[in-house]
């Protein structure tokens, strides 16, 4: 038997934080974020911008009546609340270079605290998870992925990552059903949104596949129906969230289920990112070395 890898030390280098507070309400988010959600109709998949605009994107300060998605200046969720140098009206440029370095540098800590907390929770479940991936691939299984908004950009990256992985990696099958835009709105438009994904997996998935769904807010009905018609087919499931995990935590349909715990859909987004790479990279060295049969 083929020893299972340690998780990738791109994850695991940063220094040991306090375990992740969890228990966010499963529909809440940061402030600002439920009239996102509104406008999007699904809860936590917005697709927002990977950083709020900039000011006069939304109204310029000052104008509390406008409407916009930044909100009244100052208000929490407002740009100005986020990046309040920029309202302050100094005309030192130095100074405000400086408070927006600062910025970056406390956005960039935020992100490898929240890396090294997932790294702390599921380095061991990402190892497992890819030796048994690893030797679905090795049988002639293939990658199905899902995602709504955003995390159907990021699902639609990782069947790139796996199909078309660049250099001498080995591609493997992988496939994104987010991306066929005619089956997608024939589906929510003759049948409903729910099923967009789980009428593709019933469609496509086969035993010995692999289902990989992502949700920033873990309660897309779309994806837990996804996960169930998967699991009664015999696929292997994998949920990412953000949050708690929201309602993904309570599927017994799903296998593995890694979740990234924050209340800030940026950070969220861009710790997914590393698990799915991350799962890639652990894959890829098991199917070089000899998978590990399941």
């Amino acid at each position: 038997m083929t020893r299972i890898p340690k998780p990738s030390d791109h994850i695991c280098r940063t220094a040991t934080v306090e375990p992740a507070k969890a228990g966010v309400p499963e529909e809440r988010g940061a402030p600002g974020e439920a009239s996102r959600r509104r406008q999007s109709g699904e809860p936590g998949e917005a697709g927002e911008l990977a950083e709020p605009p900039l000011p006069g994107q939304v109204g310029q300060p000052g104008q509390a009546g406008q409407p916009g998605q930044a909100g009244q200046p100052g208000q929490p969720g407002s740009v100005e609340s986020l990046y309040p140098f920029l309202y302050s009206g100094a005309a030192d440029l130095t100074a405000l270079l400086a408070q927006a370095r600062a910025s970056t540098v406390a956005k960039a800590q935020e992100a490898m605290e929240l890396r090294a907390k997932v790294c702390a929770r599921s380095g061991d479940a990402l190892a497992a998870c890819a030796g048994q991936a690893a030797a679905r691939f090795a049988a002639g299984g293939r990658l199905l992925t899902f995602g709504n908004g955003g995390s159907a950009t990021d699902a639609q990256q990782v069947a790139t990552q796996f199909l078309y992985p660049g250099g001498d990696a080995l591609p493997l099958p992988a496939l994104c059903l987010a991306s066929d835009t005619a089956v997608v709105t024939a589906l929510s438009n003759d049948i409903g949104v729910d099923v967009v994904f789980a009428r593709q997996v019933a469609a496509f998935g086969r035993p010995g596949d692999i289902a990989l769904g992502l949700s920033t807010s873990g309660n897309s009905p779309n994806l837990l129906r996804a996960f169930d018609e998967a699991s009664r087919r015999g696929l292997m499931t994998i949920g990412i969230a953000g949050y708690d995990g929201g309602k993904m935590a309570e599927l017994d349909s799903l296998d593995f289920l890694f979740v990234a715990p924050s209340a800030s859909i940026h950070r969220i987004q861009e710790a997914q990112t590393t698990v799915y790479h991350i799962l890639w990279e652990l894959i890829a060295a098991e199917m070089v070395g000899g998978p590990v049969r399941a």
